[in-house]
C-alpha cells in the first residue's frame, strides 16, 4: 500500500486572522513554521505535525464543503471545548457514538468547513 497515514488538510480562508483564531484559540492547534509559498496562509500543528494548512487570498468555492464532507480531529477536554464554543456563540452538534461511546462534536469553521472533534468516551458530559 502506498498510503501510510494522513498528512494534512487545507482550508481556504475568507479571513486569515478569523480562521487562524478559530483553529488556534478555540480548538487548540498551534501555529508553527511555514515555508514562504508566495501566498498568505498559516500552518497549524497538533504536537509536531502540521495537520492543517490555511490558504488565504484565493476565492472560495460556491459550496464551501466541496467534495470533502468534513475533517475530524481527536480531541481532549470536551467540557472546555463546549464552553469555548458557547462563549463565542458558535453552534455545534454533540453526539454519542453508538457502541463505542465516543463523543462526536460537529461545528463549522468561519469559512463553512465542517469540523468533527472526537473525544474519549470516558470524558464526562458537558
Amino acid at each position: 500500500m502506498a498510503v501510510i497515514g494522513m498528512n494534512h488538510f487545507t482550508v481556504l480562508a475568507r479571513d486569515l486572522q478569523e480562521t487562524r483564531s478559530f483553529y488556534v484559540d478555540l480548538l487548540g492547534l498551534a501555529e508553527g513554521d511555514r515555508p514562504d509559498l508566495g501566498f498568505p496562509g498559516a500552518w497549524l500543528y497538533a504536537g509536531e505535525a502540521a495537520v492543517l494548512h490555511i490558504v488565504a487570498g484565493r476565492p472560495l468555492p460556491v459550496d464551501p464543503r466541496g467534495v470533502i464532507d468534513h475533517m475530524a480531529f481527536t480531541a481532549r477536554d470536551l467540557a472546555g471545548t463546549v464552553s469555548r464554543l458557547q462563549a463565542r456563540n458558535r453552534r455545534y452538534d454533540l453526539r454519542r457514538q453508538v457502541g463505542s461511546g465516543i463523543w462526536q462534536l460537529f461545528c463549522f469553521d468561519p469559512n463553512g468547513a465542517r469540523v468533527e472533534l472526537d473525544f474519549d468516551p470516558e470524558e464526562p458530559a458537558p
